[in-house]
């Protein structure tokens, strides 16, 4: 079985003709029953009984009149079998003596909790993620699992535990980690989508909310951070350092400032790489003599 929309029909035009044939068998009944004990009428008495039994039958009837408010679905289900869903807003009629379960489809947005789990690494990490989703089947969403809310929330933490099972922390080479926020959220929507089609659900985004180190390692890993920070800046220093050296002695030799040997080159290289890649001011010393003596 899948989604079918049900019958329905307008329930202002089934009010109004339900009000009025109550009224019309209710009255034919009443005077049948009272030209019966009147006049001892057979005919009428069964006239009565009749009208009567429509009348029961026109109150049973009432029965169908639903109202589906808006972004609200309708599963209607006579003696356990399913009918069909109404998800027009308005006021209908459907087949009475049935049972409507309403199934809201607004968004709806879930939260996890603060999931701890080891990542690619082995690093015990805390993460949790905020899944935005509706329902656009509302009879899966009905009948193919037993509650849609909770299995949307238990998938939602198991596509979060696996997603951090197979990405790092913080990707020390080329590939993607948990921090690159774009494309881990595209995966765990991808994720989500295939896990809760099942139920009915969309999910519409999924995105990582928290994330951090677990309070047992967070400051030897920051330790390690800011290790791999200090590497990479003085990384960038020397690179530039070097290629100012090199485009100083350039200058120097293109422009015939001053002949320099071997022995007065690497010096002076010495002298400009201590003053660029130094952490801290330099001081000059002025040699009074030759570079030899």
């Amino acid at each position: 079985m899948k989604f079918r929309p049900a019958w329905h029909v307008n329930g202002f035009a089934v009010l109004v003709a339900w009000f009025v044939l109550t009224l019309g068998f209710g009255a034919a009944a009443a005077y049948g029953f009272v030209v019966a004990a009147r006049d001892g009428s057979t005919p009428a008495l069964v006239a009565a009984i009749a009208a009567t039994v429509l009348a029961v039958v026109v109150l049973i009837l009432a029965s169908g009149l639903i109202v589906v408010n808006p972004n609200e679905a309708k599963v209607v289900q006579f003696f356990g079998r399913y009918i069909g869903s109404v998800s027009e807003p308005g006021f209908f009629a459907v087949l009475p003596l049935t049972d409507r379960k309403s199934i809201s489809l607004r968004v709806r947005n879930f939260e996890t909790q603060k999931l701890k789990v080891n990542d690619a690494d082995g690093s015990p990490v805390e993460i949790a993620a905020v899944v935005v989703y509706r329902v656009v089947d509302s009879f899966k969403a009905a009948f193919a699992v037993d509650d849609y809310e909770e299995y949307v929330e238990t998938q939602s933490e198991a596509a979060v535990r696996h997603l951090a099972t197979t990405h790092p922390y913080d990707s020390h080479e080329a590939g993607t980690s948990l921090r690159d926020g774009a494309e881990i959220a595209e995966e765990l929507t991808v994720e989500l989508r295939e896990r809760t089609a099942l139920a009915g659900i969309e999910v519409l985004e999924a995105r990582i909310t928290h994330l951090a180190y677990a309070p047992e390692i967070a400051q030897a890993m920051l330790v390690r951070q800011q290790a791999a920070q200090v590497v990479a800046a003085r990384t960038r220093i020397v690179e530039g350092a070097v290629g100012m050296v090199g485009m100083a002695l350039d200058r120097l030799s293109e422009q015939g400032v001053v002949e320099l040997d071997e022995e007065r080159r690497a010096a002076m290289v010495s002298n400009l790489l201590v003053v660029l890649c130094g952490d801290r001011a330099t001081q000059p010393v002025v040699n009074a003599g030759s570079l030899y003596n």
